[in-house]
């Protein structure tokens, strides 16, 4: 399915893709390696008014790292969530310190909800 996105957010994207922080640094090369996965995860995927930090088209799965800001945003990243599972794309949360701290537990994690996407997904 190809999704519509905000033309204006392309260059978001582009500019977030330049400037990742450690945290998505880690988690592309890490973890999300299609080596590692065997999916092919994008960085900054707009879709509609949004920017995923991750997205896997063929499982329709987005990964959002959420740094302290988000702690303030609660309410924003609910109705974001929402939207984007109107469009049967899972979301996934992590923080940054998640990925600093229990690296392991989000490689584990991950690949429990990458087999349950399978699976409701019939792939």
């Amino acid at each position: 399915m190809v999704f519509k996105y905000n033309q204006n957010n392309v260059k978001y994207a582009k500019i977030n893709r330049n400037n990742q922080t450690e945290e998505e640094w880690k988690m592309r090369n890490m973890v999300l390696k299609m080596d590692k996965t065997w999916y092919r995860f994008l960085r900054q995927k707009p879709i509609w008014n949004y920017i995923l930090d991750f997205y896997c088209d063929k499982l329709k799965l987005g990964i959002e790292i959420d740094d302290q800001s988000h702690d303030w945003k609660r309410k924003e990243d609910e109705e974001r969530t929402k939207y984007l599972n109107l469009l049967w794309i899972k979301i996934i949360r992590y923080s940054n310190s998640d990925i600093n701290y229990r690296l392991e537990w989000v490689i584990i994690d991950l690949n429990n909800n990458l087999e349950q996407r399978k699976k409701e997904l019939n792939i």
